[in-house]
């Protein structure tokens, strides 16, 4: 057996998370035909199959997933001898972080509140991925994430970022059509703004089991933006954050001591990209933004 080249262990290691040689291709910017020479030459070097090339994709052996541990710590080494070198001075966090977080939080909590970081770090990027659901991490999707339920598996740093709540909103001009709200129990009186139950990020999104409510469902949403839209237009009550809720009083709390439902948020970042100054800088400025501004998330 060869040494391998590190070139030819990098894409390996792109064709692992991305499942297939064009995705793969993509994500390094070659052609597809590049990244099948490599994993080739790479396999030949090692005097094994790595992958198992299947209709759906390429799917890693039983060599290739116990390569894939080393290949990542090699990676882990590169990143954090790069990260030394070019931040040397003054302890600045150089690159680009890409952080996933549930849209709303990252849409009005988060990106107004980067210029701080972003000053004390010229040469740092936030690239803030807001996807319909969680990023895989260990397909590299991104490299720190906000989530409510931590990982079970994996290689992970995790830490509780906060707590928050969801409350009861209805509009002033939903709550003077309808029967007024004073007890829990007349609830199911009322219609809800929710989300689409089929399509729950997490079960921990469906609120309703846990305060005892049957709801009745008017408008179904994937996204809270557009459920507290509705909410406003008069549609139903909704449950929410404080953060996600307008500060204009187009919303007004209900029942806030009895009817809430409480969660957590988690960062999560891959253990071998954790020791990274541009990780840990994003990292720190999230937990001393939540610190700052209790208020936003009702706890």
């Amino acid at each position: 057996m060869t040494i391998p080249e590190w070139t030819d262990v990098h894409y390996f290691l792109e064709l692992a998370r991305a499942g297939s040689l064009s995705a793969a291709a993509r994500r390094l910017g070659v052609e597809h035909t590049t990244v099948s020479r490599r994993l080739h030459r790479l396999e030949e070097a090692l005097g094994a199959t790595l992958f198992d090339r299947r209709r759906e994709g390429h799917v890693l052996t039983e060599v290739g997933r116990g390569l894939l541990v080393h290949a990542e710590t090699m990676e882990a080494s590169m990143l954090a001898a790069g990260d030394q070198l070019l931040g040397a001075s003054a302890g600045q966090a150089r690159g680009a972080v890409r952080l996933n977080a549930p849209e709303v939080l990252g849409s009005l909590v988060i990106a107004p509140r980067l210029s701080g970081l972003l000053a004390a770090h010229p040469d740092l990027r936030v690239d803030l991925v807001l996807l319909p659901r969680f990023a895989d991490l260990a397909a590299r999707e991104a490299e720190l994430a906000i989530v409510i339920e931590p990982p079970t598996s994996g290689r992970y740093m995790t830490a509780r970022l906060c707590d928050y709540r969801y409350y009861l909103y209805g509009a002033p001009s939903y709550l003077a059509a309808h029967p007024p709200i004073v007890r829990r129990e007349q609830l199911g009186e009322h219609s809800f703004v929710d989300y689409v139950q089929d399509q729950l990020m997490s079960a921990r999104l469906d609120f309703f089991k846990e305060l005892g409510v049957s709801p009745r469902r008017r408008f179904c949403c994937t996204g809270m933006t557009a459920q507290v839209s509705a909410a406003i237009a008069g549609l139903g009550l909704v449950m929410a954050p404080p953060y996600a809720v307008p500060a204009d009083h187009r919303l007004q709390r209900i029942l806030p001591a009895e009817v809430f439902v409480q969660r957590s948020f988690w960062l999560v970042a891959p253990s071998d990209l954790f020791r990274l100054r541009r990780i840990r800088a994003v990292w720190d400025h999230l937990r001393a933004l939540v610190e700052a501004e209790p208020h936003l998330f009702g706890v």
